[in-house]
């Protein structure tokens, strides 16, 4: 039987041979042309760009490589400490220094010298540079951390549970490198020239921009600047996308229409819909070739206007888009009000009204105020709807865009409308956690609850019927314009129907039988298949372990942790772009025009809702499952796969599907990472819309939504499901000792 003793090793031996490996056999530096292709086996090991990381040390002259070394053979030597506590002490020790040394050395050190004066002031000038960190470099970062977290474990930390400290420090470490460095890097270009010298009047000049701050509409001038217009869309965008998706919520469930299941699917639809593809419908239906502006033209004489192109039609567009996501935020709040606190309000004579406005809704506070923050959020990061129907009325994220990509190339002005981006965003998430600080909303006993809700007032129900119907014909007919767009020739001058813009993009011929895919978007198909595919079970797993830590284990700052995990979800798609091509366009982390790059992005942007369901969902698991396991004597990362994921298959599902629909479905971030080789659909798309190709553009996106719907019940059926049931009694033997039965479907 192995002792605690033998594992502690066993992990340690395996970090170490890692660490040998990282130093001896794998290329230090970045391969061009990937590392993954093997082409650096010709040169290896004794050409200097896929030299492993010795031979860098005596052959290349990369003499400040031998400090990582040394802290390696440290660690080794702590490997045959048998004192415990001072084998601990160096493996920290071994650790913490390898991983700040390889980080400072990575930014000291660019491909011509140093990058810092300082560093050259004190040890001279240097001949040659080096290039960005590789596979070598970065394994052996990996393995600075593991030894760091072994000896913290061995000291005591976390009641020497090594699963349970590795995994914070990996994860601390992770969004340090993909969430804080970017946005790090972004607040320094805002105040570098282009050559990257300090130079603090680019970002002075930006500031001060009147194109940004004028209070022309405020004071009767002509439009308000850029930041103010985005700021007014937000809030109005927010606002609204709240009140439907409270309204749907409360059909949903407080109410007997009769088309509810077919509410639920058009509630769906716009969250697997490409962001900027209810922005073409709009301008099919009410554009100055659309089919309302026409017939109000050829009926009533009216002369076909500009209206939807401006604040007004992107407000219709993003209310459209994310009303399901506050739908989706609330239902679960709104079914979750406690029947009983209803039916104690009516035992007080409180009549429905008051008892809704009283009760119901104070409690529902939390779930507004998180679908305002989303919806505020989102407006501010979409891109697609404002890029599509802005016209001349730009918002901060198609400024940064142009900023970057057009005429301009002013990469300080574009780092400077993000900080004002990001600084909106953190307000208003700062705001929201503010206000629900010290207010205690639950209404979960553990008792059983087998009322029901109290029926709407005759006023609401109205109101809200009166908001959801017309939204159900208006989003029936929308996505009608989709599909039918999809099969025009060309929209507004030649309407036969058509399959030529499918067989463009999806056209497959048989050539001496091998199947050849012939259509223009199968690439960036695939490979926005391929990515999504890889990047989602990623931030599936990294949510939800983030989700264990905050939920199962104590340490001191877990608020700060759990804080500084939530804050990259207030962090726009716009402002992550953009940050991650300041970050990693150069040394010591070049990862620019790779897919790499991508699946970062999308791993750490998506990873907070990953986080929350997990919490909420692990939330509701006893404690004593885990304490149950650990006393038989399973380690924590045993007791996680075989107790704890079981049970969390529902908040799996939900996150495989969120990261992958917004893997394929996202633009504010994409459009600054996609590259030839590597070309998201959505960035594809906004091409073939740019270029006037709308029935491809159309065509593709039908596609996408029909392959999104597939490899979402692929998704479910492949993970299974949790159900949940309330029933009084059991059986007739009196009441059930909980509320809640689970019945359990796997695949």
């Amino acid at each position: 039987m192995k002792t605690d003793k033998d594992n502690r090793n066993r992990r340690l031996d395996i970090a170490l041979g890692l660490g040998i490996l990282a130093f001896l056999v794998v290329p230090w530096y970045r391969i061009e042309g990937g590392f993954l292709a093997f082409g650096w086996l010709s040169g290896f090991p004794g050409e200097a760009p896929v030299s492993p990381g010795l031979l860098q040390i005596l052959l290349h002259g990369r003499w400040w490589l031998a400090v990582a070394a040394l802290m390696l053979a440290v660690a080794g030597i702590a490997r045959f400490t048998p004192d415990p506590r001072m084998r601990g002490a160096l493996l920290v020790a071994s650790g913490a220094i390898g991983t700040v040394f390889l980080t400072l050395q990575g930014l000291a050190i660019g491909y011509s010298g140093w990058s810092w004066t300082i560093s050259e002031t004190l040890f001279g000038a240097m001949s040659d540079g080096q290039p960005s960190m590789g596979a070598g470099a970065m394994l052996s970062a990996l393995v600075f951390v593991l030894l760091f977290s072994f000896g913290l474990a061995e000291r005591g930390a976390m009641k020497g549970d090594a699963f349970v400290v590795a995994s914070i420090a990996l994860l601390v470490f992770l969004v340090a490198i993909f969430v804080f460095y970017p946005v790090g890097s972004m607040l320094v270009g805002a105040f570098q020239d282009f050559d990257g010298s300090l130079n603090p009047d680019g970002f002075t000049r930006n500031i001060q921009d009147p194109a940004i701050w004028s209070l022309g509409c405020v004071v009767g001038g002509e439009r308000c600047g850029v930041a103010w217009r985005t700021l007014f869309l937000a809030i109005m965008t927010a606002g609204g996308s709240t009140i439907m998706g409270l309204a749907f919520a409360l059909v949903a469930t407080r109410t007997r229409f009769p088309f509810k299941k077919g509410l639920r699917l058009l509630t769906v639809l716009p969250i697997i819909t490409p962001p900027f593809v209810i922005g073409l419908a709009l301008t099919l239906l009410f554009g100055r070739a659309g089919v309302v502006t026409e017939a109000l033209s050829s009926l009533f004489g009216i002369e076909p206007g500009r209206w939807l192109y401006g604040m007004t039609g992107i407000w219709i567009a993003q209310v459209l888009s994310f009303t399901p996501i506050s739908f989706l935020v609330l239902i679960g709040v709104v079914e979750g009000v406690s029947p009983s606190m209803e039916e104690a309000s009516q035992t007080l004579r409180a009549d429905r009204w008051r008892t809704f406005w009283r009760v119901s809704l104070p409690l529902m506070k939390p779930g507004i105020a998180n679908a305002f923050l989303i919806g505020f959020i989102e407006s501010m990061a979409d891109f697609g709807n404002p890029l599509v129907l802005g016209g001349s009325h730009g918002v901060l994220s198609t400024e940064i865009f142009f900023a970057v990509v057009g005429s301009q190339n002013d990469p300080s002005r574009a780092a400077v409308l993000a900080i004002i981006l990001l600084c909106f965003t953190l307000t208003a998430f700062l705001a929201q956690r503010y206000w629900l600080s010290g207010k205690n909303f639950a209404t979960v006993t553990g008792k059983g609850d087998s009322g029901s809700h109290i029926a709407l007032p005759k006023s609401i129900s109205i109101g809200v019927h009166a908001l959801v119907v017309p939204w159900m014909v208006f989003t029936i007919v929308i996505y009608g314009m989709i599909l039918f767009g999809g099969f025009v020739k060309t929209w507004g001058l030649d309407n036969s129907l058509t399959l030529d813009h499918y067989a463009r993009a999806f056209s497959i011929e048989l050539r001496d039988g091998v199947i050849a895919w012939t259509g223009v978007a199968w690439n960036s198909f695939w490979t926005t298949m391929e990515i999504a595919l890889i990047s989602a079970p990623l931030t599936a797993a990294v949510g939800l372990l983030t989700a264990y830590i905050i939920v199962r284990q104590k340490f001191v700052g877990r608020n700060v942790f759990e804080f500084a995990l939530m804050m990259s979800f207030a962090i726009p798609g716009t402002v992550i772009g953009i940050s991650y091509i300041m970050a990693f366009n150069l040394p010591p982390l070049e990862m620019t025009g790779t897919a790499l790059i991508l699946i970062a992005c999308f791993v750490f942007r998506n990873m907070p809702v990953g986080v929350r369901g997990g919490v909420a969902a692990m939330s509701q698991l006893d404690k004593s499952l885990d304490e149950a396991s650990l006393t038989l004597r399973a380690t924590s990362f045993r007791t996680v796969r075989k107790v704890i994921l079981p049970l969390l298959r529902p908040a799996i599902t939900a996150a495989l599907v969120y990261s992958f629909v917004r893997a394929i479905t996202s633009i504010s971030a994409v459009i600054f990472l996609v590259s030839a080789e590597y070309n998201m659909a959505t960035s594809y798309i906004v091409g073939l819309v740019e270029n006037g190709e709308y029935g491809v553009a159309i065509a593709y996106s039908s596609m996408l939504i029909v392959v999104m719907i597939v490899v979402i019940a692929g998704f479910q059926l492949l993970v299974g499901e949790r159900r949940l049931r309330r029933e009084n009694r059991v059986a007739g033997l009196g009441p059930a000792p909980s509320s809640l039965l689970v019945q359990e479907k796997t695949a």
